[in-house]
């Protein structure tokens, strides 16, 4: 899966030397992309070079110099949202989430809430819904909610193969949850919890994330809500 690291592992450098290698190779591919970037023409669509510049941006991460990634992800951000590019903004907020910075917490809840509004690929909401399981504590209501909507998005979007996947790792996930909120262990035990919590509803359980969402971002929206609502409607 593109989005969703299920290897717990730390890299494959097997030693100093080869970590080495991996930075520099790293570093040349930032460059050799900015130059790809600089030579592009002045039509090219907005989208083209926005996947250019993610993959700046992945590289950086991958890296660890996140403060360089997060601003580049912002810009990308706002340069696909006017260019209704969904996806991509979408990836880049799962960027400036991972870049850990100050404001990564607000592009996670806008990621989310663009991954539930538009048919984006299903790998990439469930990985941002998994990142609110991490974030929340074991007590709170909000993990189940995220898991609960991953599953959903799964079951309702997916196709074929990755459907078959992810629903595999958000009953995984959602299992998970349970175990860490109230001690689940038996089937049984989990339907109960599922119902209780009102987990078995989208009408209730959708709703729900909103608050998650808003909890994540407070008052640092980027985008306006109501105008691509608009827009959608028309």
């Amino acid at each position: 899966m593109k989005y969703i690291n299920t290897n717990e592992g730390h890299g494959d450098a097997d030693s100093a030397d080869d970590a080495v290698s991996a930075t520099a190779l790293l570093e040349q591919r930032i460059a050799a992309t900015e130059e790809q970037i600089a030579t592009l023409p002045a039509n090219t669509p907005a989208q083209e070079k926005a996947r250019l510049q993610l993959q700046i941006i992945g590289s950086l991460l991958d890296l660890s110099r996140g403060s360089e990634a997060f601003p580049l992800a912002r810009a990308v951000f706002d340069d696909c949202i006017a260019a209704h590019d969904w996806e991509q903004a979408v990836i880049a907020c799962d960027m400036m989430y991972k870049a850990d910075q100050e404001f990564s917490l607000p592009a996670l809840g806008q990621g989310i809430w663009l991954a539930v509004t538009f048919p984006v690929d299903p790998e990439l909401s469930v990985a941002l819904l998994q990142h609110v399981v991490e974030e929340t504590p074991n007590d709170s209501d909000g993990a189940a909610v995220a898991a609960t909507v991953a599953h959903y998005l799964a079951d309702m979007r997916a196709e074929g193969k990755t459907r078959e996947e992810l629903m595999i790792f958000t009953n995984n996930l959602l299992g998970s949850v349970a175990r860490r909120h109230s001690k689940v262990e038996s089937q049984e035990q989990f339907d109960f919890w599922f119902t209780k919590l009102e987990l078995d509803d989208p009408e209730k359980f959708l709703p729900r994330l909103r608050n998650v969402v808003d909890v994540l971002v407070q008052e640092d929206w980027w985008l306006d809500r109501d105008k691509i609502w608009e827009r959608i409607q028309n």
